[in-house]
């Protein structure tokens, strides 16, 4: 199903882990319409600034895979608002995450690595189609080393 353009659904449920673990990640119509929502205000628009494809490493997550991830309580990749995004690298990301922060409007635009001395980075951006999108930016170390 595609959800604008240059995003399909897919991109959004396929997990490995889901794979593994037997996990269903099927959105409901609330979801996807939140997703096409994300796709259309931030995604787009980002993948026309960059010239290139926009690679989503985490999208919708059911709560069992959210749980199987160890994802927040109240993740917002729950209700389809979420996705992350891998960089190429980090002066594209840096640039990227510039750009979304000047031109976008969202919820949540988180810098996020997994370690505190891992030199690489991905990008968490939210946006709720409800409006209250409180444009916080921050950044995220997953675990403590």
């Amino acid at each position: 199903m595609k959800l604008s353009e240059h995003f399909d659904l897919r991109e959004f449920t396929h997990s490995a882990t889901a794979q593994r673990q037997g996990i269903a990640n099927v959105p409901g119509q609330a979801e996807v319409e939140n997703l096409k929502a994300l796709c259309r205000h931030v995604l787009e628009p980002l993948r026309e600034h960059a010239g290139q494809p926009v690679i989503i490493s985490s999208g919708y997550r059911s709560p069992a895979l959210n749980g199987a991830v160890h994802g927040a309580e109240h993740s917002q990749h729950m209700r389809g608002e979420a996705a992350d995004i891998h960089v190429p690298n980090n002066d594209t990301g840096n640039e990227w995450l510039a750009w979304m922060m000047d031109h976008l409007v969202f919820d949540q635009l988180i810098k996020e690595r997994q370690r505190r001395d891992s030199p690489t980075f991905w990008i968490h951006v939210s946006y709720r189609r409800d409006g209250g999108n409180r444009q916080m930016v921050m950044e995220l170390v997953k675990t403590k080393n």
